[in-house]
C-alpha cells in the first residue's frame, strides 16, 4: 500500500524554500518600523526633488525670479508680511533681500544636495571596491602600496583639500561635476580599507579556494565569487556615505566654494542665511531643517539595511553592549 507523505509546514516566520537573501533582507527590514520610516521620508523627498519643474509650475513661481516688491527696503530687505512673507503664491515666503520664492528655491536646491551627495557615493564606492580587491588580490608589494596609499587618504583634511581643488580649477568649469569629482576622489579610502579587509577575510573561505582550484582567474573569482559576497556591507557602507556627502556638500557651500548662484542648494541657501537669523529665522530653518531630517533618515535608513543584511551584526552588538554592562 502506497502512503502519502504532505510535506511538512514551514515553522513559523520561516521562508518559503528557495527564497533568496533579498526576500530575506527586505523581510527583516519591514520588522523596523525606523527604517521604514525613514526610507517612506526619503521617498517622498526625491519624489518632490523629481517633481520639482511641475511644482514649481503649479505654485506659478520661478526660483530665479526676484520680486523686490515683497521685500521692505528700508530694512535691509525682510519680506514683507509675517512667517517669512508667506502667502498664497509664496507657501513657504521668500528669500530674504531678493524675493525669490522659498518653496521652488528649496525643491531646486534639494535636487542639487541629493545629485551631488549620489553621485560622489557612487564614484567613491567604484575607486573604493577596485582598490580594495586589488589590494587583497594583488601581489604583496602592490597590496602594500594600495594599502599605504589608502591610509594616506583617509588621514587627509577632506574639506581643506576640497576647498583647495576647487579654488584652482578654473571657473567655467561645471561646479556640480567638480564638488562631485573633488569628494569622490578625496574620500574613497574608507571605502577601500572595509572591501580589502572584508576580502582577505574571504579569499581562504572553501568555495574561492574551489574556484581558484577550477582555474578561473583572479578576475573572474573577483567577480563571480568575492562581489557578491561583498555586496552587503558595500551597499551598508555607501547608505551612510550619502548623508555625509550630503554634510559635505553643504559645508564646502556654507563656505563659498560650494554651488554658485544662481543655481540653488541647501548648503547655498544656508550661507547667505547666516546674516538673516534674527531678521528671518524661517529663512534659516527651513533648509537647515530638510538636510537634517534627510540626514537623519539616511543614517537611520542605512542601519535598517545593515542590520536587514547582516542581523549577526545587530546581536553581536547587543551582546557586546551586555557584556560591558555586566563587566
Amino acid at each position: 500500500m502506497t502512503v502519502l507523505l504532505e510535506p511538512a509546514a514551514p515553522a513559523p516566520g520561516a521562508l518559503a524554500p528557495g527564497a533568496g537573501p533579498a526576500p530575506r533582507a527586505w523581510r527583516r527590514l519591514r520588522r523596523r518600523p525606523a527604517a521604514l520610516l525613514a526610507g517612506g521620508a526619503l521617498a517622498l523627498l526625491v519624489l518632490l526633488a523629481l517633481a520639482a519643474p511641475l511644482l514649481a509650475q503649479l505654485s506659478g513661481q520661478d526660483p530665479n525670479a526676484y520680486h523686490d516688491d515683497l521685500v521692505d527696503s528700508a530694512r535691509g530687505g525682510v519680506p514683507l508680511g509675517s512667517f517669512g512673507g508667506i502667502s498664497g503664491d509664496h507657501w513657504l515666503g521668500v528669500e530674504p533681500g531678493t524675493g525669490r520664492d522659498l518653496f521652488t528655491r528649496l525643491l531646486y536646491g534639494a535636487r542639487v544636495s541629493l545629485l551631488l551627495a549620489l553621485g560622489a557615493t557612487v564614484l567613491q564606492v567604484l575607486l573604493g571596491v577596485v582598490a580594495g580587491l586589488t589590494a587583497a588580490l594583488g601581489n604583496r608589494l602592490l597590496g602594500r602600496l594600495i594599502a599605504r596609499v589608502t591610509d594616506v587618504m583617509i588621514a587627509l583634511p577632506l574639506l581643506v583639500l576640497a576647498i583647495a581643488l576647487t579654488a584652482v580649477v578654473p571657473p567655467d568649469f561645471p561646479r556640480p561635476l567638480l564638488l562631485v569629482l573633488a569628494i569622490g576622489i578625496l574620500d574613497w579610502g574608507g571605502v577601500a580599507r572595509m572591501v580589502r579587509a572584508q576580502t582577505l577575510s574571504l579569499r581562504g573561505l572553501d568555495f574561492v579556494e574551489a574556484a581558484r582550484l577550477s582555474g578561473n582567474s583572479t578576475l573572474r573569482i573577483a567577480r563571480r565569487e568575492l562581489l557578491p559576497s561583498l555586496a552587503a556591507p558595500v551597499i551598508t557602507l555607501a547608505a551612510l556615505k550619502v548623508p555625509t556627502n550630503m554634510v559635505i556638500e553643504a559645508s564646502l557651500s556654507f563656505l563659498g566654494v560650494g554651488v554658485k548662484p544662481p543655481t540653488p542648494s541647501w548648503g547655498q541657501m544656508l550661507s547667505g542665511a547666516q546674516t538673516w537669523f534674527r531678521a528671518d529665522p524661517a529663512y534659516v530653518l527651513l533648509p537647515a531643517g530638510l538636510l537634517f531630517v534627510t540626514v537623519l533618515a539616511f543614517t537611520v535608513l542605512g542601519d535598517g539595511v545593515r542590520t536587514a543584511l547582516d542581523p549577526r551584526a545587530g546581536s553581536r552588538l547587543r551582546v557586546g553592549t551586555r557584556k560591558e554592562r555586566t563587566a
